[in-house]
């Protein structure tokens, strides 16, 4: 057990915890380090270290608190969610994706998509620091009704316990609440917790909506408003119940409007993992237009993409060849077209045509002869492209992208 998580743990990567200790330094004493942590899982004497707290900066200008466990310890982990999670996957909701084994985000955005031409209201709900809120006691009461081996509880009580260490190296302890978003067993708490306070609550209560939940985010659809504020108006009292919150900004009722459906709401469109659910014109099998509600990359998704490819500063890297540039930039170019081209790829168009400037910006510095000559420098990149179609993965994906360099005139 402890071998299959260590193999796992190595493929998801990872940053060090606050030992410092890198996943490439855990292994330089391999044998010696995972001997260790079984026989301490074995014998019970298993304490995990403290949590590293790390933010990260969201698109709002604020900040996301991780935790991030030392390597050993999301081993650790890893042992008691493998062991755990196919119990779980028992009872766990359909429409329930976070986190999950064969289920995906898009899975989520699929079905999403399907009930948003089904039904005419979504209530988008975003749970107010969730990951910090979950209460120890509630959740333990759904873990007793699910794990009976005393030393699996054990440790989940322990990794809920442990102190969590900031930035300016304070120790904060749980005050019976929250588990690190970061750790590796947390989005399997996190799916038990809400299962309850959640899924099986809607279905019980509200059996003709539907629902789509990855970890927190969450959509729920609804025939008509009368409906759907009322069921926002319990959900609300149902959180406080099991104490948590709602953001009062973020939670939104949205009307799907298109061709058919022609009521004047102010809120129309929704952002869900990272797409935007909006009116927007879309054509019949024989070409005509109409107006549907359908997803893409949202605004905020698409600003984070060009940000991070401003941080690179490629266009500076004048020592540079443009194949070792593609080396570089080609697995997050793929990784962005394979999960933002799944829907509407054209939207992305304007991600690459910035990535494509920024191209020329480096022709111009890399070579004399073509600095201040924007027309060659296009020229250049276009032959390059004639040449090279699949050096990089956006000229790969022309037509995923709909972009397609032309020559300069």
């Amino acid at each position: 057990m402890v071998w299959e998580a260590y193999k796992k743990v190595k493929a998801n990567g990872g940053s060090a915890g606050i030992d410092g200790e890198s996943l490439k330094q855990f292994e330089e004493n391999l044998p010696n380090n995972l001997y260790k942590l079984w026989n301490r899982l074995s014998s019970g004497s298993y304490f995990p270290p403290p949590v590293k707290e790390v933010e990260i900066p969201k698109a709002d200008g604020k900040t996301r608190k991780l935790g991030i466990p030392t390597v050993g310890d999301r081993v650790a982990q890893m042992v008691v969610k493998d062991y755990l999670e196919p119990r779980k996957e028992a009872i766990f909701h359909e429409d329930s994706y976070g986190y999950r084994p064969n289920k995906s985000a898009h899975d989520a955005l699929r079905k999403a998509r399907r009930n948003c031409w089904l039904y005419n209201w979504v209530i988008y709900i975003d749970i107010k620091g969730f990951f910090d809120n979950i209460d120890h006691e509630k959740l333990l009461l759904a873990i007793d009704k699910h794990v009976s081996e005393k030393w699996a509880k054990m440790y989940i009580v322990r990794w809920l316990t442990a102190p969590v260490q900031k930035a300016n190296n304070e120790m904060v302890h749980k005050q019976g609440k929250g588990t690190p978003q970061g750790g590796v067993i947390s989005p399997l708490l996190a799916n038990l917790f809400l299962h309850y306070a959640f899924d099986q609550w809607l279905t019980k209560y509200f059996n003709g909506v539907k629902f789509e939940r990855y970890a927190d985010d969450i959509v729920i659809h609804c025939k008509s408003e009368e409906q759907a504020r009322y069921v926002l108006e319990r959900l609300r009292k149902r959180m406080q119940e099991c104490k948590l919150e709602l953001h009062p900004e973020k939670t939104k009722l949205v009307y799907c409007k298109d061709h058919k459906r022609t009521g004047d709401y102010e809120l129309v469109k929704f952002d869900f993992l990272g797409f935007t659910f909006k009116p927007r014109s879309s054509k019949t099998k024989d070409g005509h237009l109409f107006l549907g509600f359908d997803l893409a990359i949202s605004v905020k998704s698409g600003k984070r993409i060009l940000e991070t490819l401003k941080q690179t500063h490629f266009h500076r890297w004048t020592s540079a060849t443009i194949e070792s540039i593609a080396a570089e930039l080609n697995p997050q170019l793929k990784g962005w077209i394979n999960y933002y081209g799944k829907f509407r790829p054209s939207a992305m168009s304007f991600i690459f045509r910035c990535f494509h400037r920024r191209l020329i910006k480096w022709v111009m510095n890399r070579y004399k002869s073509l600095r201040n000559k924007l027309k060659k420098a296009h020229e250049f990149l276009y032959n390059i492209q004639k040449s090279k179609p699949n050096l990089f993965a956006s000229w790969q994906h022309e037509t995923v992208t709909g972009l397609k360099l032309t020559k300069a005139v």
